[in-house]
């Protein structure tokens, strides 16, 4: 028997953080979060969440959901993931344009779906993911736990001392890695890194971001400290699109350059293999194409000895999502944390909530789907703000 899809609704939502929650980057200062939540109900009652990120605009995601991709979709099998994908992606993406929009619309579209089939059969979705990349590998058994590092809007341009102390209750919290905002300057950067390297020790590993701010002379600049301090990668120094930057940067950066939360399907990691500079993979589930493609790109990754480390949006949705695909895969790298000081998209918007244990390790939600479940009258009270996220 197939359940149809009955009805889609898009949700843009926002949040204001107060000015003591506020953190600099090198995309500037982050002083509101977007989302845009994905409503799919079915024929049948059962309803699934999804998380599409906001790209900065989240009205004009949800606007292209609304107007343009449910019209398209409602009447067709919930369960048919893969057909939902390829009909967007014929009818608007690979023919009509919006780019990034649209896979970032199809993100939460696809997420919602999967988060449906998972209910439907009463299983936790890492279980039905699991599954699918059995077929390729009989040896493979899902995990308990993913491990972590400490991530989200969080550890940014603060005085050295200021961050080595918030490094330090991140550590204390069992997190036994971190990364750090870069693409300030490179003195300051080089500061905050020594600094931090010297509060925490040698046994935690320690990542850095430069948010794009970086040019190929900055990468050749902080060399040397990324080298000295054992960073693990860096992540993100120019825009995912300037191809030439990461050519020349690779003959100067001593550590792996990582990448991947803007790039938007397995097309545009087929050229990040064919182009063997950006080494460690981060796509983002509500960004590159939803769950259906997120396990392409794995599979991708997987033959070519490279893990996966998710990038993390804003809402439980999201990091649920994350963690499931880990668990269900076996080129798992590590689960980005959201350690902002101030989300209530992730505390107060959904009643199951999604912890670190005392090692550092996150383990993939049990319910049903994705597992987690939100609580929609909290859902008005956060409608969409206008303006940047970011000064």
């Amino acid at each position: 028997m197939t359940t149809s899809i009955d009805r889609i609704c898009a949700w843009p939502i926002s949040f204001v953080l107060p000015p003591e929650y506020q953190v600099n980057l090198g995309i500037g200062k982050a002083i509101k979060r977007d989302a845009v939540l994905i409503e799919i109900r079915t024929d049948d009652g059962i309803t699934g969440w999804g998380e599409a990120h906001a790209g900065r605009a989240p009205t004009v995601i949800a606007e292209l959901v609304s107007s343009t991709l449910a019209p398209a979709l409602v009447g067709m099998d919930s369960e048919s993931t893969e057909e939902v994908w390829e009909r967007i992606y014929r009818l608007q993406l690979a023919s009509h344009g919006t780019g990034a929009a649209a896979a970032i619309a199809l993100s939460g579209i696809d997420m919602a779906l999967w988060d449906i089939r998972g209910q439907r059969q009463q299983r936790p979705l890492f279980q039905l993911l699991s599954e699918v990349t059995t077929d390729n590998d009989h040896s493979f058994q899902a995990a308990s736990r993913c491990t972590a590092y400490a991530g989200g809007i969080a550890l940014g341009f603060d005085t050295p001392a200021q961050l080595s102390n918030e490094a330090r209750d991140l550590v204390g919290r069992g997190f036994r890695a971190l990364k750090l905002r870069v693409g300030d300057s490179v003195s300051h950067d080089v500061a905050r890194i020594a600094a931090v390297r010297n509060a925490v020790g040698n046994d935690v590993t320690i990542m850095v971001d430069a948010n794009t701010a970086y040019t190929v002379n900055d990468v050749a600049a902080i060399a040397p400290a990324l080298a000295d301090h054992d960073i693990r990668w860096l992540e993100e120094p120019f825009p995912a699109h300037d191809f030439k930057s990461y050519r020349q940067a690779q003959a100067v950066c001593p550590v792996p350059i990582a990448a991947g939360e803007n790039h938007y399907t397995r097309f545009d990691f087929e050229r990040c293999l064919d182009d063997g500079v950006i080494t460690v993979w981060q796509p983002d589930i509500s960004k590159t194409g939803g769950i259906t493609e997120l396990m392409r790109i794995a599979r991708l990754a997987n033959t070519a000895g490279i893990e996966i480390h998710p990038h993390t949006s804003v809402t439980a949705l999201n990091m649920s999502a994350s963690l499931h695909v880990l668990a269900a895969i076996p080129n798992a790298g590590y689960f980005e944390a959201d350690v902002s000081r101030f989300n209530p998209f992730r505390d107060e918007l959904f009643e199951a909530g999604i912890e670190v244990d005392v090692h550092g390790y996150y383990a993939p939600p049990s319910g049903s789907g994705l597992g987690v479940t939100l609580d929609k009258s909290v859902l008005a009270s956060f409608g969409a703000i206008s303006g940047a996220g970011y000064v």
